[in-house]
């Protein structure tokens, strides 16, 4: 009995030390797994978390704000301008108090100092959108002046509105200028919401010049059908039903519509610099990628210019020639049309054979592509497709009406070929753009031995005082005067002074050795930039024609009789702003890849 009890003892204890290894190791198992589980929870998904729960915030903000927009271009009584513009002023003090909680905060961090992206925007863009931003101050100024003279008869809301336009625009070039290439590393949840409230405000805003340019511009050619004959036409009356005060009302009311493309792409612009600040958030910037470029170098610009300024000046022809026959009989009205589509037949040919010569230079000189992230470069290449699209449709539905119209205008085949070109134009310039922004820079291995700086070193060697031969030779000494004033200039360009003992910089002159003389940039560099120079003057031509109101897609008549008047006016409405956008933002680009090359 005593020796049979001792064997299930010894049987109890094996099986309690097997299931104990077991267990344990199965609670370390558990343990590593709830460890993993821990981490992925507070570290991939709130990130996430707040780039999904901002987004989609931004997101139904926008869809508010159109939701009011579509109501009120309906012109029912129940949703007036006063609303939507109540509501957009609420955004905008909203970004208002964000802004100034931003700056105060950075502020009082002034000790640490903030990683910059050096990528996502340059001084010329700000400077840009600085004079785009005046613009927009001279536009709030006439809003403020038509308000006076008409306030006895409108909402108070078009007094305030204009007001805080204005100071919401001051702030935010303020912003641009000082915090736009903030990696911010701090609050990122509190931080995302608040920039991409920024973003969706500047969109919405957006939205609101597109919607009153628009009705404005189709009230307009409405009144063109009328006095051509057409009828059944309604032509909305957007003028107080009182007398103004004052004896500017007129001036300040049809000179906004002059000022509303400059708004409207001063919007949209900052939209997309600070969705790039929004992407920036919590990431870790590269050194290496976070270099500055080196100074651009124009020489050999001759045949760029020249055919650029050529293309800008036959385009303020085409715009006041059309702009006045257009006005007249339906003889001189064809004829307008059909001289604007034969002008953008030659412009656009012109075009695509600068793109098809730049495309074919890079092919003959094949360089590897640059894979680094960017969330700037990536926006830009996103916008450019995206902003295609408007253009696109717009030059399919008139080949559509061109070959099912009955009519034949003599502006028919024209208007196929311009739009075919436009389609075309747009695949090469869009092919150029990308990859000029995505190639290496064939003096890589310069801008390395740049990045990485200089030696610091208590003397140096400038390129003014260096010999053509080996060996140092102190020239000071034979001229004490001409030494002791090349040290000084050099101090004071390198921010040195007098009594310290900071590290001295090396010159930014480069030191020859031999006989080699200074680079110039090769003919292919000169030929890339001849074309880069001469598409961005060819797109800003082709941005002015319909922001100034040359628009013959509204004038032709053709895709009127194929598609209708509701539909083809909805198309346009939604076609023309993207395409304004879309030579805005070449523009930019264009001078980007001009820089690089």
């Amino acid at each position: 009995m005593v020796e049979h009890g001792g064997l299930d003892l010894m049987c109890l204890n094996k099986s309690y030390s097997h299931s104990s290894t077991t267990s344990s190791s199965s609670s370390e198992r558990e343990k590593k797994i709830f460890t993993k589980l821990k981490v992925s929870l507070t570290e991939d998904y709130p990130q996430k978390n707040a780039e999904i729960l901002s987004g989609q915030y931004g997101t139904n903000l926008l869809l508010i704000g159109v939701s009011l927009m579509l109501a009120i271009a309906h012109h029912g009584a129940s949703v007036k301008e006063e609303h939507l513009l109540s509501f957009i002023t609420t955004l905008m003090i909203l970004q208002l108090i964000w802004m100034i909680w931003y700056i105060v905060s950075r502020d009082r961090q002034s000790n640490l100092q903030p990683e910059k992206d050096v990528h996502a925007t340059t001084c010329w863009i700000r400077g840009g959108l600085t004079l785009l931003a005046l613009l927009s101050l001279i536009m709030d100024a006439f809003r403020i002046g038509y308000f006076v003279g008409y306030r006895s008869c409108v909402s108070a809301v078009l007094g305030v509105y204009p007001i805080i336009h204005a100071t919401h625009t001051i702030a935010q070039v303020h912003f641009l200028w000082f915090h736009i290439k903030d990696v911010i590393k701090t609050f990122e949840t509190f931080e995302r919401f608040g920039v991409i409230h920024a973003v969706f405000t500047n969109l919405l805003l957006w939205c609101n010049g597109v919607m009153s340019e628009a009705e404005h511009f189709l009230n307009n050619h409405k009144r063109r059908l009328s006095s051509l004959g057409y009828v059944n036409l309604t032509i909305v009356d957007m003028e107080p039903h009182c007398n103004c005060t004052t004896s500017a009302c007129s001036m300040f009311s049809n000179s906004l519509y002059y000022l509303y493309p400059f708004n409207i792409e001063y919007h949209i612009f900052v939209s997309a610099m600070l969705f790039v600040m929004w992407k920036n958030i919590g990431r870790s910037i590269d050194l290496q990628y976070n270099r500055k470029r080196p100074a651009t170098r124009t020489q050999g610009l001759v045949v760029g210019p020249i055919l650029g300024l050529v293309a800008l000046a036959s385009t303020i022809g085409v715009l006041v020639v059309y702009i006045i026959h257009v006005e007249e009989s339906m003889d001189t009205r064809e004829s307008a049309i059909a001289m604007f589509y034969c002008y953008g037949i030659v412009m656009l040919v012109f075009m695509c054979s600068a793109g098809a010569t730049g495309l074919l230079i890079y092919r003959a000189d094949p360089m590897p592509m640059d894979t680094t992230k960017n969330p700037s470069r990536t926006l830009d290449t996103e916008i450019l497709f995206g902003s295609s699209v408007g253009s696109w449709l717009m030059s399919w539905c008139s080949v559509v009406a061109v070959t099912a119209s009955g009519s034949s205008p003599s502006y028919r085949w024209t208007n196929l070929m311009y739009s075919l070109l436009i389609v075309l134009e747009k695949y090469i310039q869009n092919l150029f753009i990308i990859e000029s922004l995505y190639r290496q820079r064939e003096d890589g291995e310069r801008e390395d031995a740049e990045a990485a700086g200089p030696v610091p070193e208590i003397f140096s060697v400038t390129s003014s005082l260096a010999p053509p031969y080996n060996g140092i030779i102190n020239r000071a000494y034979e001229n004490p005067d001409k030494g002791c004033v090349t040290l000084e200039n050099e101090q004071v360009e390198n921010g040195q002074v007098y009594g310290t003992f900071s590290p001295r910089k090396h010159s930014a002159v480069p030191l020859h050795i031999g006989n080699n003389v200074a680079e110039t940039p090769s003919k292919k560099r000169q030929i890339l930039k001849n074309i880069a120079v001469f598409l961005f003057m060819c797109n800003i031509s082709l941005w002015i024609l319909p922001a100034f109101g040359c628009r013959p897609q509204y004038d032709n008549g053709l895709e009127q009789e194929t598609f209708g008047f509701t539909i083809w006016t909805t198309v346009l409405n939604f076609a023309v702003p993207m395409n304004l956008f879309y030579r805005m933002h070449s523009v930019a680009s264009l001078f980007e890849v001009f820089r690089r090359v």
